[in-house]
Parts: structure tokens; C-alpha cells; sequence
């Protein structure tokens, strides 16, 4: 697993993205190019939390496990175990989805 091998640092979060579905309902296949992008992801690790001016730690507001809704762009690709992960800030991802 990706977080053994690579602990983000500060409000940091690594999130792997979803795979964009290739095949409609009606079976239908789709090209990747048309996919688009996906904005949803799962979390594989997280920073310890952010330090404010008073020196006390700010725990990210995201857990390991949780799927969590993405900006289309920006985050930090890091490649771990010919996988692709992303590195977001805390308050850069938009939410967490709940059941």
C-alpha cells in the first residue's frame, strides 16, 4: 500500500482518483479521451494537520478510507508503485461524501 511507503507531510492529503467508467449502461464503449475527468477520489493517507500562529496542530478534516469530491484542476501527481496518486492541500478538497 501506498501509505506505508509515503506519509504526506502538514495538512497534506494523498487521494488515488476513481477510474472514469468506460462502458455506458446501454453497453456502449466509451474512448478514454471522452471520459473526462474524474472528480472523485479515495483517500490513502494523511498529514498530521497544519500548525496555526499559536503553535497548535490543526487535524485535516479527512480520514483514510473516505471518498471525497475533487477540483477539476490542480493537486501534485506523485507516482508510487506504477500508480498515480494525488497530493492536495486540506482546504483545497471541496467535501467528503457520506453514507
Amino acid at each position: 500500500m501506498a501509505f506505508r511507503k509515503f506519509l504526506p507531510l502538514f495538512d497534506r492529503v494523498l487521494v488515488e482518483r476513481l477510474v472514469a467508467e468506460t462502458v455506458t449502461k446501454g453497453g456502449i464503449m466509451l474512448p478514454e479521451k471522452s471520459a473526462g475527468k474524474v472528480l472523485q477520489a479515495t483517500v490513502v493517507a494523511v498529514g498530521p494537520g497544519s500548525v496555526n500562529p499559536k503553535g497548535n496542530v490543526l487535524p485535516v478534516s479527512v480520514k483514510v478510507g473516505e471518498k471525497v469530491l475533487l477540483p477539476e484542476y490542480g493537486g501534485t501527481k506523485v507516482s508510487l508503485d506504477d500508480k498515480d496518486y494525488f497530493l492536495f492541500r486540506d482546504g483545497d478538497i471541496l467535501g467528503k461524501y457520506v453514507e
